[in-house]
């Protein structure tokens, strides 16, 4: 289970801005205005030592009794509830005030470890700025830039350290053949009615009213003689509508479901179209690396005009989900259920498919003759071998020079083409890349002053010296 990791600080102390360098996107809206972040915003923290969830909150007055900003320190507050580690974010260049007394004293009432980072600590003398906030007794202040990078892996390395008891429980051992299954999507869009089906009984609450299930429920199912793990989840509801304390773990329960799973069914109402928050559970499944299998439900409740409308929405919303295959079912009629469940299969394969090293290195060798990488600072990458590194999703590695230039957009080309060599369907890939050992690495290094040209004559003439004293090696011999 991930931890999950909350920010929270008073207006425009730069949590936007810290979220988005920490889930490496551009979700939440950063501006230098205050109170411009309302609701919660989750996401999948990268570039630690390992996963986390994070959550990103409005600006938090904890005495407002009325307005807006009731409603976002209601939502700051559900938040702690679901944190494993709260990061108190503080301005430096703000300086303390009265309203962060106020907090530190509702954080410490929630009973979660609390870091104190103090935020724009850029060009200052960290020890001085900070030493300010120790008033507040929430511990050693730590001085980062969340505009800037500065100090933000350490924090989080240190938040992970006082989660590890958690992360480090042993978890139950997996049966690695057996799919495990999440079922996910926005309320009452039949999630519990397509469990149901697949089961063939009543084994989850299904009623007409959204947010009926409130936790994930694990339930084992086996059909046409072969074994899953079905995980029922809360509905991902609109952030701004999570208001009961009952609900506050859905979100949070729904993501980690997603990241214990081997293979997602996004379940979309038909009746609804496809809204915005379907496309951001879309985007999160894809983010973990989770196989994923696109149920349209409720098709048989409508119109000829209204389901081609429904595909111009599909092709138009998320096309970012060609490698997965759409099912258009009625879970309330049982209808379209075997063909569901054999693209699960077929995803979950290809989710933990085994793909050869030569395999591979000659797919590699095709794609970037058909396309080679384009040139970057005057350099143009070299591609050598790739493997596997990993499943679930499938990992491929590719070893090569200057592989640090190379773009986002031929690394989705080379997904794309390793994909379709493998025939992977319904499962996302990752390409990765390592730097390969180069003899010439202290050549290739541009001296300070040094230009591209004359750079590349300084090469040029090592080479040709090295070139020479081989030869005469040889001739002694």
């Amino acid at each position: 289970m991930l931890p999950t990791i909350v920010l929270v600080g008073r207006p425009n102390v730069g949590k936007s801005t810290l979220f988005n360098r920490l889930t490496r996107s551009r979700d939440a809206l950063v501006a230098d205005l205050p109170g411009l972040t309302r609701d919660r915003h989750y996401g999948r923290g990268m570039g630690a030592s390992q996963p986390y969830l994070v959550i990103d909150t409005g600006g938090f007055e904890p005495t407002a009794d009325t307005g807006i900003l009731k409603e976002m320190a209601k939502q700051t507050l559900l938040a702690i509830d679901e944190a494993d580690v709260i990061i108190f974010l503080v301005d430096a260049r703000a300086g303390l005030t009265p309203q962060e007394f106020t907090i530190a004293q509702t954080l410490r009432k929630a009973q979660r470890p609390v870091l104190l980072a103090v935020n724009k600590t850029e060009g200052m003398r960290k020890a001085i700025v900070s030493a300010d906030f120790h008033e507040l007794g929430m511990g050693e202040p730590l001085s980062i830039s969340s505009a800037h990078g500065e100090g933000v892996r350490d924090l989080i390395e240190l938040a992970l350290e006082t989660v590890v008891e958690k992360i480090a429980e042993p978890a139950e051992p997996v049966d690695q053949d057996t799919p495990r299954i999440a079922i996910v999507g926005r309320p009452n869009v039949g999630k519990s009615t397509l469990v149901n089906a697949l089961l063939g009984e009543d084994r989850v609450i299904a009623f007409d009213e959204p947010g009926t299930t409130r936790d994930s429920i694990e339930i084992a199912l086996e059909k046409n003689g072969k074994h899953y793990t079905i995980i029922d989840t809360a509905g991902v509801r609109k952030r701004g509508k999570v208001f009961e304390a009952v609900e506050k773990f859905s979100v949070v329960k729904t993501m980690q479901a997603i990241e214990d799973a081997n293979v997602a069914i996004l379940v979309v109402d038909a009746k609804d179209g496809i809204t915005e928050q379907d496309a951001h559970v879309a985007a999160y499944i894809v983010d973990a690396g989770r196989a994923l299998v696109v149920a349209i439900n409720k098709w048989d409740g409508l119109q000829d005009d209204e389901r081609e409308w429904i595909k111009r929405e599909i092709d138009r919303k998320l096309q970012f989900l060609d490698f997965a295959k759409f099912h258009y079912i009625s879970a309330l009629r049982k209808k379209g259920l075997n063909e569901l469940l054999a693209s699960v299969d077929v995803a979950f394969k290809a989710a933990m498919s085994k793909l050869a090293t030569p395999q591979l290195t000659r797919v590699l060798g095709e794609a970037t003759t058909q396309h080679q990488p384009p040139i970057t600072r005057g350099i143009r990458p070299k591609l050598r071998y790739a493997h596997q590194g990993g499943s679930n999703p499938p990992i491929v590695v590719v070893h090569g020079n200057h592989v640090d230039g190379i773009k986002a957009s031929y690394t989705r080309y080379l997904e794309g083409i390793f994909r379709k060599a493998f025939q992977l369907v319904g499962t996302p890939l990752r390409v990765q890349y390592n730097q390969g050992e180069n003899p010439f690495d202290k050549e290739d290094e541009r001296k300070k002053g040094e230009g591209l040209v004359t750079m590349r004559r300084r090469k040029n003439e090592m080479r040709a010296k090295l070139k020479q004293r081989n030869e005469q090696n040889k001739t002694k011999k």
